[in-house]
């Protein structure tokens, strides 16, 4: 495993000692409405997911993938689909086990690298629901080929994707609502950043993150053989970078031929 991915999942358990919001849960309301069917989660960062992306899910084969947190694995398997959770963060993990204990589910768990799925056989899910996370690995295509390998004819990869232009911009002046353009892209925390920076994000146990192309993102679905479905686009939550970028992440929808 490389070792920024050995870093990243431990910024992710320590995400979840900080009680982020991608870590902390669901709460009680969505529990609800997910027993009666109703799944009320998303899958990029804020926009619900449409009922018809997640519908018909009772009695079906479904991988959380880069999913852990106690949040979306937990309303699929409320709502009746046969859930495996996987996910790199040991404490993520133990966030979903907590619910299913708590809630009585059947869950399986698995710790790893979401760019080898080779533990699973071929043709074992009906669907693969991924929330914004290809920003945490270094190269998109392993992933997608696993994806389209282990789904079922017809099946559907559900995935958010970061808009790369995100990453031309000095951060920390965005959270300020002042936009400069710092960075050239693609991007990458381990190239883009210099030493002592790169050094301090490690050091506040930061995740490690990377831009990609477009074309890595979108065409290397179809370059696997998926057929994209269904697009709709999600705000980032910054005021400034919002009123400039309306499309700032993607939400996807890809299906693997009959």
């Amino acid at each position: 495993m490389d070792t920024y991915v050995e870093h990243n999942a431990r910024a992710w358990d320590s995400e979840v000692e900080k009680h982020t919001i991608w870590t902390d849960g669901c709460t009680e309301e969505q529990i609800e409405k997910a027993r009666r069917g109703e799944l009320d989660m998303v899958l990029s960062p804020f926009k619900q997911v449409p009922p018809s992306w997640v519908g018909g899910i009772k009695g079906k084969k479904v991988l959380a993938l880069a999913c852990g947190g106690g949040q979306q694995a937990v309303l699929l398997a409320l709502a009746g689909a046969e859930v495996t959770l996987y996910d790199i963060s040991e404490k993520q993990l133990a966030q979903d086990a907590s619910y299913a204990e708590r809630l009585h589910l059947e869950m399986e768990f698995v710790k790893g690298d979401m760019r080898d799925l080779s533990c699973f056989a071929d043709s074992t899910f009906d669907m693969i629901y991924n929330p914004t996370s290809t920003c945490f690995i270094d190269e998109v295509h392993s992933m997608y080929q696993h994806c389209y390998r282990i789904l079922k004819r017809g099946g559907r990869l559900l995935t958010s994707i970061t808009n790369p232009v995100l990453y031309l911009f000095d951060e920390k002046k965005a959270l300020r609502n002042h936009l400069q353009v710092k960075y050239t892209i693609p991007y990458s925390d381990l190239k883009s950043l210099g030493k002592k920076e790169l050094e301090k994000r490690i050091r506040k146990h930061d995740t490690i993150e990377f831009s990609h192309t477009l074309q890595d993102l979108l065409g290397g679905l179809t370059d696997c053989g998926f057929h994209i479905t269904g697009i709709y686009t999600d705000t980032a939550g910054c005021m400034m970078i919002d009123s400039y970028i309306h499309d700032c992440y993607l939400a996807v929808r890809a299906e693997k031929s009959l």
